[in-house]
């Protein structure tokens, strides 16, 4: 048998393979064909879920960083509330002092007076004053109450208004020479700048 006889043979064979029953050559290409469509549509589902993922997790990451956002705004919050309570407090009694102040004033006045030309009587009576006016200037402190007095320094409207000049010769320009009426800091605050003479030669 030559070789050609061979290969016809082999073709016949092949033929001849049996295929299963109940399922045809056509068949077979149908399964493998819905095979496919499944993988397809299981890398899409698995696209879509990985996309979904993603998203998920860029939410997730603006939503943490609100929260942080969030906390910082409400640390920051507190602390100004703080402050102003802190604020609030130490200048509550600004008025009642500034009124007070105003006693201070008549209490210098009246004890400027000299005891050398007053009765024994009046003079025990300015005592009596004085030791008011001391006790009054001691609670005032304990307040935190302390007087502008700043004689022979540079005149700092911050804390003084000039109501008058002087002219010393001995002293520069723009020096406080002598105080009228007498300032007064709260805690650190001004509450009623000093009047002075401001030398100007």
């Amino acid at each position: 048998m030559d070789k050609k006889e061979e290969n016809v043979e082999k073709v016949e064979k092949l033929e001849e393979v049996p295929v299963p029953e109940g399922q045809s050559v056509k068949d077979k290409n149908t399964k493998k064909s819905k095979r496919d469509k499944h993988d397809s549509k299981l890398q899409e589902e698995n696209k879509k879920l990985l996309e979904q993922i993603s998203k998920l997790q860029e939410e997730k990451e603006n939503l943490i960083n609100k929260v942080k956002l969030t906390q910082a705004e409400l640390v920051n919050y507190r602390k100004r509330k703080d402050e102003e309570t802190q604020s609030m407090l130490k200048f509550a009694n600004q008025d009642l002092i500034t009124e007070l102040i105003n006693v201070v004033d008549n209490f210098e006045r009246a004890i400027k007076l000299d005891d050398h030309d007053l009765s024994d009587e009046l003079s025990k009576f300015l005592n009596g004053f004085k030791m008011m006016y001391a006790n009054l200037m001691e609670i005032l402190k304990k307040f935190g109450v302390e007087e502008i007095s700043r004689v022979g320094e540079v005149f700092d409207p911050s804390q003084e208004q000039a109501l008058m000049t002087d002219n010393v010769p001995e002293m520069d320009d723009d020096v406080v020479t002598e105080v009228l009426l007498k300032g007064y800091k709260l805690n650190g605050r001004v509450i009623r700048p000093a009047s002075v003479k401001v030398n100007s030669k």
